[in-house]
């Protein structure tokens, strides 16, 4: 999915991206992608790519207190490596600078904490399928976030994919749980999957093919149709049929509902512990 042009007054004339990892380095794509600059970008990464400044970003400029605070900050960092990184961060982080965090479990109280001179921040929990363009970002703006800044972090985040808003700065623990954490469920569904057909009798490597192309496919139809997911679910089963007879297992007591509110349970209480 290619991400439509950001209206150009929705782009913002500088940001700083501390962190070009995996997910850092995805929505840098997506930014440039979408019409940024790349002189309006200054990357602080000691890993970052080679090609950055070839092709026209800063990177890793060798004294910190030269770089003017931006109108965008965002952290792509580790979690537990903010404290450590934000004394460096004290000039790129003033009055009128939108801190966008994509830092799991770390509060706008933590981020205002480590970075004092910041106002406005926006906490944002993308998922693994942004660097294809096709994330899931749950964001959640601080009071002091003006409208503009709000339409700025819209126009970055969704350079990825779907942006979804909440109003409630607790709730982004729960995002954090369900779609941020969420690829690893479906990728851990694939893999049993394939350990199951092979169980059954299919070769490892057949089963395998399988479960994958099983999951990509129901993914592009669920996206396609438009449908509720129970819909589609029940479309595909037949009374007293062998989907029903799995799903007696599926959904049973025991099954995967239970198993997944105890997993994003899980996983949201995790968040809550990396606040600190």
């Amino acid at each position: 999915m290619t991400a439509a042009p950001a209206p150009a007054q929705d782009l913002p004339g500088s940001v700083v991206l501390v962190g070009a990892g995996k997910m850092g380095g995805a929505m840098l794509e997506g930014w440039l992608a979408r019409g940024l600059a790349p002189a309006a970008v200054t990357v602080l990464d000691p890993h970052a790519a080679s090609d950055l400044a070839a092709r026209g970003l800063r990177v890793n400029p060798q004294d910190r207190s030269t770089i003017p605070p931006p109108e965008v900050l965002v952290l792509g960092i580790k979690p537990q490596a903010l404290e450590e990184v934000a004394p460096g961060l004290a000039a790129a982080a003033g009055p009128d600078t939108l801190v966008i965090s994509i830092l799991a479990g770390k509060t706008v109280a933590n981020l205002l904490r480590a970075l004092p001179a910041a106002r406005s921040v926006v906490r944002a929990m993308p998922n693994l399928p942004a660097s294809i363009g096709r994330g899931a970002t749950g964001a959640y703006a601080n009071a002091a976030t003006n409208p503009r800044q709000r339409r700025i972090a819209d126009a970055l985040l969704a350079a990825n994919g779907v942006v979804e808003w909440v109003e409630d700065e607790a709730l982004i623990d729960v995002v954090t749980a369900l779609s941020g954490s969420g690829p690893a469920y479906v990728f851990h569904l694939c893999e049993a999957m394939t350990e199951a057909g092979a169980a059954a009798g299919l070769p490892r490597e057949l089963a395998s093919r399988l479960a994958r192309a099983t999951v990509v496919g129901s993914a592009a139809l669920l996206d396609s149709s438009g449908l509720p997911p129970a819909t589609l679910r029940e479309n595909v089963t037949s009374k007293g049929g062998t989907t029903a007879a799995a799903l007696d297992v599926l959904m049973g007591e025991g099954g995967l509902p239970p198993l997944m509110r105890a997993a994003v349970a899980a996983a949201k209480r995790r968040a809550g512990e990396l606040s600190g």
